[in-house]
């Protein structure tokens, strides 16, 4: 997809644990996707937010919260749904939440998406870009 820069990453992986709280990527501009949906860079602060530069001037602050609350994962979906369908119901949470939330790490899934791993031992969601930009917090 481009470059990334930061200590300890990797193009196919970036390790927020090993000594830093952040993961931090740059990509070449490429005129493979739509601009709204091409991110420029990105900025993880592992138990804080994700920041996005978008490659049409906008930038999304996600705070992790939201992100774990919002994986696209088949498991997650299914939970949010039937969540909505009964709002009343006791909901009980996936994941071990004895510590406080963070992303452990963070994978560029081709060109097209970000895979983070939760300190609560979730890893298979895959946030495509679109995806992130659909989430936007300030859109809502």
């Amino acid at each position: 997809m481009g470059a990334l820069h930061g200590s300890n990453i990797t193009p196919a992986r970036a390790d927020v644990t090993s000594g830093t709280s952040r993961l931090y990527c740059a990509f070449d501009n490429s005129d493979s996707m739509e601009d709204r949906v091409t991110p420029v860079r990105l900025d993880l602060k592992k138990d804080e937010k994700l920041t996005i530069e978008w490659k049409d001037g906008t930038v999304s602050v996600y705070p992790i919260g939201q992100l774990r609350a919002m994986c696209p994962c088949a498991m997650c979906k299914g939970d949010r749904e039937q969540k909505q369908q009964r709002p009343r119901s006791l909901t009980i949470l996936p994941g071990n939440y004895a510590a406080p939330l963070s992303a452990m790490s963070a994978e560029l899934v081709g060109n097209y998406a970000l895979r983070l791993e939760w300190s609560d031992q979730h890893a298979s969601g895959i946030y495509s870009f679109v995806y992130l930009r659909s989430i936007d917090p300030r859109a809502a």
